[in-house]
């Protein structure tokens, strides 16, 4: 068999390829779904419609129920409700103007205590001598959302973790209505929230419709706040936030174990699950798809050129695995 040549997987299609010196020397597999701006599928491979775990990508969904519930998310708060921030000082200023709105201090969070994500800030703290702290961790402005969202509405803020809290039942509702698939499996996330399993083309679907929502609706407040204020997405240099940063208009979201949801300003969306759970190549494929359904990518060189090193300097790639490679070369 030829080092280029695709491996086939049941079920699944290879989405990407590292190839080292000449060889390649490892694959990722998955599922993928691309919609039109009309709903329409436009290209799919895998199972898109196999139940995942769809991880932070559905922060938007969830700063939306905490949007709709009454809490006071505008701008870079209700950028962070959306995001996973990487812990910059910027970014612990905002997560405490939230939890102030919700009268409640740092030790309402229950999200786990972490390091920030942003290597300068880290190095910094540790330099002076600070703690891990659960507002640094990338997830708190969920949190500090979801603490917001029950105090605006008179709920014990204690427990707005458990399932059964009305904030997370509305939570439930929001990511059926949006995602238009029912709850398909309840997990528990990595920072401690109830997460709902939902699948790859319910995901490009909510990111169509955040996209597409009238002006004034809650919908796009979540998609306008994004956009305007990626830096409250990620953080610097993160590729959720240079996404949107160097491509007009799009919407992207990234999740542990390899999902992404990303929507052009036309509302085509596309979506995926790398099943060996690494994010790696989500963002470079996803851009690639969009490229080839006419969106404009060009100023997001950085995010599709990605180098593999040996000794510091450029010996391969990343590249598109042979699966979408071949079936982008049909819709082109």
């Amino acid at each position: 068999m030829s080092d280029s040549a695709s491996v086939t997987v049941p079920g699944l299609a290879e989405l990407a390829a590292v190839r080292r010196s000449g060889l390649i020397e490892s694959r990722h597999f998955g599922s993928l779904v691309a919609l039109g701006p009309d709903g329409a599928t436009l290209l799919e491979l895998g199972d898109p419609d196999a139940v995942v775990l769809p991880r932070s990508t559905v922060k938007p969904l969830q700063a939306l129920a905490c949007l709709t519930l009454g809490a006071e998310l505008i701008g870079p708060r209700l950028a962070i409700a959306a995001g996973s921030h990487t812990g910059e000082d910027e970014h612990v200023r905002v997560v405490r103007e939230i939890l102030d709105a919700a009268g409640v201090d740092e030790s309402a969070l229950g999200c786990p205590v972490d390091r920030p994500e942003d290597e300068s800030t880290f190095e910094r703290l540790v330099r002076a001598g600070e703690p891990r702290a659960r507002i640094r961790m990338n997830c708190s402005g969920k949190h500090a959302a979801m603490l917001l969202a029950a105090a605006a509405n008179g709920w014990a803020t204690d427990g707005y973790l458990d399932p059964e809290h009305p904030v997370q039942l509305h939570v439930r509702e929001t990511m059926a209505a949006l995602t238009g698939v029912p709850v398909g499996h309840d997990a528990v996330d990595g920072c401690g929230a109830p997460l709902f399993g939902t699948t790859v083309r319910g995901v490009a679907r909510a990111f169509a419709r955040l996209v597409l929502a009238a002006d004034g609706t809650p919908e796009r407040a979540v998609a306008d706040a994004m956009r305007e204020h990626p830096f409250y997405v990620g953080g610097s240099g993160h590729q959720n936030s240079t996404l949107m940063e160097t491509v007009p208009g799009a919407l992207a979201k990234g999740g542990a174990e390899g999902v992404i949801g990303v929507a052009a300003a036309d509302g085509t969306a596309v979506a995926m699950k790398i099943v060996d759970g690494s994010p790696r190549a989500t963002t470079l494929i996803a851009l690639r798809v969009l490229e080839a359904l006419g969106t404009d990518i060009s100023r997001a060189s950085a995010l599709v050129d990605l180098p593999v090193l040996g000794g510091g300097v450029p010996v391969g790639r990343i590249e598109l695995g042979g699966d979408l490679a071949a079936a982008l070369e049909s819709v082109a």
